[in-house]
């Protein structure tokens, strides 16, 4: 890569992604839907948050280590599991190794690109997530499959609404990379030279197909088929929830509350853990950024569970801010992203140090000697940022 692999920050990351990956792919990262709403608000929403610092008495020592799932964590960031990383031939085992090399948790999407053994192999700390995609003797095949992999936690995600269509165009996303598909792609990877030569030096092309919804005896999905057979699947109940928390028996994550009232059902059925999450603005556009959410979610059930948030995390601080309002820790999605999208793994440890740094930072101006000691005092909330959905009026 030269002297010049290294970013100083993750917008930084995300222009070295644009200028390296073909159009459609860099495209399928934005993600969003509809008018991009949500997308836009999960960053923003950072950005009218301030801080309250101190200029003396601060603390030489500064600790970020903290547990999450029965997981210890270097700082209190964790990987979010996407979907297909078709941005790099190493995908998601480039980030399990990189979240590794760094202290953090990875988590691993049902949809992802790499099996779970070679993912829980390169970072012993894998969650493994779950969609209720079939029936309840496939879900369990899936969960044992991660178990027996070594899958620490499980990560169940449940806000989607199959909402499509974007304002300012969709990618084409071919079913597979089969001939037909690479003469349509071409000019698109031809102005990309670079992209192209790392799966040319790994001897493969981008692998659509889903690995982790393989049935026994058969051969891996196509995204767009295990898609089609996920839209299929009927919708699941509270009841649905901590049936499969029972069957997993272990660390168990709910990924997806905005609402109080869903966070208590979600105490109710036996949880672990919580995600306050939109979905990275894929899902229902309209929906507030997770961190206008979190402090009435915290409020309601941060003494009997974990509590984390998702969305629109880009630096440091954000993760400071969120842990203030009452949050245990963050994941980051488009972040690492990036990062692998730019310099593959490095390009992923470079974004967890730039996080770190940031936290590090944060913490100092705060005088704070522990992340464990934030608190909103710390933080400059502006009238009506919050919002407390799903509380009784």
């Amino acid at each position: 890569m030269g002297n010049n692999a290294w970013f100083e920050t993750v917008a930084e990351a995300q222009r070295r992604a644009k200028k390296r990956l073909p159009k459609s792919v860099y495209s399928a990262l934005v993600a969003g839907s509809e008018a991009g709403l949500t997308t836009d608000d999960n960053v923003k929403a950072f950005s009218e948050l301030g801080f309250a610092p101190h200029v003396a008495g601060l603390s030489d020592k500064r600790d970020l280590s903290t547990t999450v799932m029965g997981q210890p964590l270097s700082f209190p960031v964790m990987i979010s599991p996407t979907g297909v990383q078709a941005v790099h031939p190493d995908g998601e085992v480039a980030v399990a190794r990189a979240a590794a090399a760094r202290g953090i948790a990875m988590g691993l999407s049902s949809f992802a690109s790499k099996p779970i053994e070679e993912v829980a192999q390169a970072n012993p700390q894998t969650f493994f997530q779950m969609y209720w995609v079939g029936d309840r003797e496939t879900l369990v095949q899936r969960m044992e499959r991660a178990r027996a992999a070594g899958a620490t936690g499980l990560i169940m995600t449940l806000d989607w609404s199959f909402s499509n269509g974007r304002d300012w165009g969709s990618p084409s996303i071919p079913e597979k990379m089969d001939l037909k598909a690479m003469m349509k792609f071409a000019p698109e990877g031809i102005t990309r030279p670079k992209w192209l030569m790392d799966f040319a030096k790994a001897g493969r092309v981008p692998d659509l197909t889903t690995p982790n919804l393989i049935r026994p005896g058969g051969e891996a999905p196509t995204f767009f088929g295990a898609y089609g057979e996920w839209m299929g699947t009927p919708l699941p109940t509270w009841e649905d929830v901590q049936w499969l928390r029972e069957q997993w028996g272990g660390p168990f994550m709910l990924k997806g509350v905005m609402r109080v009232d869903d966070a208590k059902r979600a105490v109710d059925a036996g949880v672990t853990a919580i995600s306050v999450s939109n979905h990275g603005g894929n899902n229902l556009d309209g929906t507030p950024a997770p961190i206008r959410a979190l402090p009435a979610i915290a409020d309601a059930v941060g003494d009997q569970i974990e509590v984390t948030l998702d969305g629109g995390v880009r630096r440091g601080s954000d993760v400071v801010k969120a842990l203030a309002l009452g949050a245990d820790a963050v994941m980051i999605g488009r972040a690492y992203l990036w990062g692998l999208s730019a310099n593959g793994q490095a390009g992923v440890e470079n974004v967890l140090d730039i996080l770190r740094g940031g936290v590090d930072s944060a913490l100092l101006g705060l005088g704070r000697s522990s992340i464990h000691d934030l608190t909103p005092s710390d933080i400059v909330i502006p009238p009506g940022f919050r919002r407390d959905l799903g509380t009784e009026s």
